[in-house]
């Protein structure tokens, strides 16, 4: 049956009423050089991203305000202590990296000195830069040493009070959040859009399963670190036509203590 002009038309735009948006999110963060002085930004592959039309910070927010015990909370000695274990562990890593630098350039020394024989003045030259760095060595190593030993000292003596905090906190929200997964369900009943996860790839990347219908979405993920993480709730609004671009950064993370 052939269908008149006018009626075509509105089908399609009915059609095209009905499409979907699509989500790109791209992860990535700025570390320490490990290769040198400075910063380079790292893509983060293999990081659950889910768009959520809800915002689920404000339901556990809401939740937690109608539980009848406070969340336990991090003494801030504790908070303390563990800052000076992660200042420590910087300055062992630096150190590290610094004895790995002069080890190189010790390697790349003998190399050279390979090519000229000992009475030549270029053989010469190179062995006394040699000597020099071949002395730092020995002092960086010692250097490494003790920063490991304060690193390694100051840790022992957070781990048992961040353990007890933990499971603390652990307990409380098993309790508190115990049917959160039946309130989330309803929150996206009653929003009438989807909820849709992926993965990044190895370029940090997620869009093959962010298809949704265009409305209002947060984007949520989670990066852990040495001794914090790095948690995404950003909100969005899917449109129909180019694809919405999202980067998640260290500027737009919240950094929480990770027990």
């Amino acid at each position: 049956m052939k269908m008149s002009l006018p009626f075509a038309m509105c089908l399609a735009f009915a059609t095209a009423a009905c499409g979907r948006g699509e989500v790109v999110v791209t992860v990535e963060i700025e570390i320490a050089n490990p290769d040198g002085e400075g910063m380079v930004t790292r893509a983060l592959s293999d990081i659950e991203v889910q768009l959520l039309p809800f915002d689920r910070d404000a339901a556990f927010d809401s939740i937690a305000a109608s539980f009848g015990t406070p969340e336990p909370q991090v003494p801030p000695a504790l908070t303390e202590a563990r800052g000076e274990v992660q200042q420590a562990q910087q300055e062992w890593e630096a150190a590290v990296r610094r004895w790995n630098t002069i080890r190189d350039t010790l390697q790349k020394l003998n190399t050279a000195m390979e090519q000229y024989s000992r009475g030549e003045a270029r053989y010469v030259a190179l062995f006394r830069e040699w000597e020099d760095f071949e002395a730092q060595l020995g002092t960086v190593e010692s250097q490494m040493e003790g920063a490991f030993a304060v690193f390694d000292s100051l840790q022992r003596g957070t781990i048992r009070a961040s353990d007890s905090v933990r499971i603390l906190q652990e307990n409380w929200a098993d309790e508190a959040f115990a049917g959160v997964g039946e309130i989330f369900a309803e929150m996206q009943r009653t929003s009438g859009l989807d909820l849709a996860v992926d993965t990044t790839d190895a370029s940090g990347v997620a869009r093959t399963n962010l298809s949704v219908r265009p409305g209002d979405y947060w984007v949520h993920a989670r990066y852990e670190l040495a001794y914090t993480e790095l948690y995404w709730n950003v909100p969005i609004t899917v449109a129909r036509g180019e694809p919405t671009q999202v980067r998640l950064t260290r500027e737009n993370a919240e950094e929480r203590v990770k027990l």
